[in-house]
């Protein structure tokens, strides 16, 4: 079943309404979801998390249901500040002060940002599939600007990239997750559902690409100036990563995340492309279990 023992429904956070999901009893977990997806992402691994967590996974602002602020010029509103504290926002309504974050792509960048900003909240983070933002920036070459493209594509200015997605959503969808998974068919018909609902709304479409032009402008200023401030994580990290994605062939990822770290951090390759908790829900259960637990 599709998120069997969950609940769905939307809270207040002061800046807007979260859709979200959430089940399970223990220690607080929450999972982000990455692009151009849903919560819907962790369906597969959140029901057997559980039975040893409580599990929030909500969508970040900008995504699925919940609220997506519209462009600006400068673009904050989508800064990872700001979707991280919508997180700790929504931890406090549960009455979380302090949680484990498993997070993926966009996810991630969010809880890297959360667990810097708000190191005193995080216990253990997981990112899965990423370096931080910076560091792809800053080795940008050929080769991450033909194989991320769309961090390009989708940071340019408002209403281009919107244009030409919302012409064809569902077109644009299955080429974009195809390349990134290598293969097809590896959504759930629920999840698919959901994630193709999103994409056909010009809101969403519109936050997306405001989350990559955050990502390239303000998010850049903020990380320069923790680096430089010497600003780092302070709880265990583990990194994952698909063995048939990017980030295992072109990245040392464990020794960047050491730089960025100030605890252990541990990790590793499993067999999937980008889409990791749909592709190989096994592998990342057993890590996480193994982490968190």
């Amino acid at each position: 079943m599709f998120f069997d023992g969950f609940t769905l429904t939307t809270m207040e956070v002061p800046a807007g309404r979260l859709r979200l999901r959430h089940g399970g009893a223990g220690p607080p977990l929450l999972l982000l979801h990455g692009n151009p997806q849903t919560h819907a992402i962790w369906h597969r691994v959140a029901p057997a998390l559980a039975r040893r967590f409580t599990v929030i996974c909500p969508d970040l602002r900008g995504y699925g249901g919940s609220f997506k602020p519209p462009a600006s010029p400068d673009h904050a509103a989508y800064a990872k500040t700001e979707m991280a504290r919508d997180m700790v926002a929504l931890m406090e309504q549960f009455g979380h002060q302090r949680f484990a974050i498993g997070s993926h792509d966009r996810g991630a960048r969010v809880a890297h940002r959360l667990a810097i900003d708000f190191p005193e909240r995080v216990e253990r983070l997981a990112v899965l599939d990423i370096v931080p933002t910076i560091e792809h920036f800053e080795r940008t070459d050929m080769r991450f600007a033909l194989g991320y493209y769309h961090w390009f594509w989708f940071a340019q200015p408002h209403p281009f990239p919107e244009v030409l997605i919302n012409a064809a959503p569902d077109a644009w969808f299955a080429s974009h997750t195809t390349r990134e998974s290598q293969r097809p068919g590896i959504f759930a018909p629920d999840a698919l559902a959901d994630y193709l609902a999103a994409a056909r709304t010009p809101e969403m479409v519109t936050g997306m690409c405001e989350d990559y032009r955050a990502a390239a402008t303000i998010d850049l200023e903020h990380d320069r100036a923790s680096r430089a401030a010497g600003r780092r994580v302070q709880c265990p990290l583990l990194a994952l990563w698909g063995a048939k994605g990017k980030i295992g062939g072109w990245y040392d990822a464990l020794a960047i995340w050491r730089a960025y770290c100030d605890a252990e951090v541990t990790g590793g390759a499993v067999g999937s492309g980008h889409y990791i908790p749909e592709e190989t829900p096994e592998e990342v259960l057993d890590w996480f279990e193994r982490f968190f637990g």
